[in-house]
């Protein structure tokens, strides 16, 4: 089968168990270059699974991930990843200069330090999602947005076109939420492309191009004004979806 070159991301029939128990049922999604993704669907729906198998952390019981044209397994460091806040261990002494600096650790041999070109792509990515002027502090002296805006930097010093987010969002101010949105936004604005496991249905619609709508199975992929639909979303999110009737406030086409 060929390789469409406007698909950055190209999952097929995947599969994923834990322990008998399914996590994804026989996904298939191509995710094309330069768009800014939502992943959404309820707790337990296998979002996060999602987004490891297609870095490669997790293996499927069946299906492929391929990256550019390529096995997930061998495009390791050509995608940038943001894991949940509550995976980091924020005790580990290390700076946010230190952190940044470790995006660029896939670049460089195993027998060479990072070099200037390096701390100036860490640096760079610090002032974008504007760390910088806290580049000697401690990691764990941060609060939980200024955390999260340095492991955006982290990603960024990468220099990946292709970025994944895990709940970037969860736990931050509106302020600080904000911020990453416009630091994703410039970052898409650049040719990337960048999926994000997102939990606010409100936001969802605002905030990404294209959604993915995922329980397990793939319910639906396209533009949010197509996945946000009240009888689709009753089916994924069952007894849930009474949090969720702003999303349909006031709106004719849902």
């Amino acid at each position: 089968m060929s390789t469409n070159p406007d698909i950055a991301i190209d999952v097929r029939n995947l599969t994923v168990s834990y322990h008998a128990r399914p996590a994804l049922l026989d996904v298939s999604v191509g995710i094309e270059r330069n768009q800014f993704i939502g992943v959404i669907g309820p707790n337990g729906a296998g979002k996060s699974t999602f987004i490891k198998s297609i870095l490669g952390f997790i293996k499927p019981d069946v299906g492929t991930v391929k990256i550019n044209g390529e096995n997930a397994l061998n495009a390791r460091g050509k995608v940038a990843y943001v894991p949940q806040r509550g995976a980091v261990d924020w005790d580990f002494p290390i700076t946010v200069a230190e952190v940044a600096l470790m995006g660029r650790y896939q670049r460089i041999p195993w027998y060479k330090n990072p070099g200037p070109a390096d701390r100036e792509a860490a640096l760079q990515a610090l002032e974008m999602v504007r760390m910088d002027a806290l580049a000697a502090r401690q990691i764990g002296e941060l609060s939980g947005g200024q955390q999260q805006r340095v492991f955006l930097a982290r990603a960024l010093s990468q220099g990946s076109d292709i970025l994944l987010l895990d709940e970037p969002f969860a736990g931050v101010d509106a302020a600080t939420e904000r911020a990453i949105l416009d630091v994703l936004e410039r970052a898409k604005k650049t040719g990337k492309t960048l999926v994000v496991v997102h939990h606010d249905l409100v936001t969802a619609a605002e905030y990404f191009g294209k959604l993915i709508l995922l329980k397990q199975r793939l319910y639906a992929y396209g533009a949010p004004e197509m996945v946000l639909q009240e009888e689709l979303l009753s089916k994924v999110y069952e007894g849930q979806l009474r949090i969720f009737k702003e999303v349909f406030k006031g709106k004719s086409d849902v």
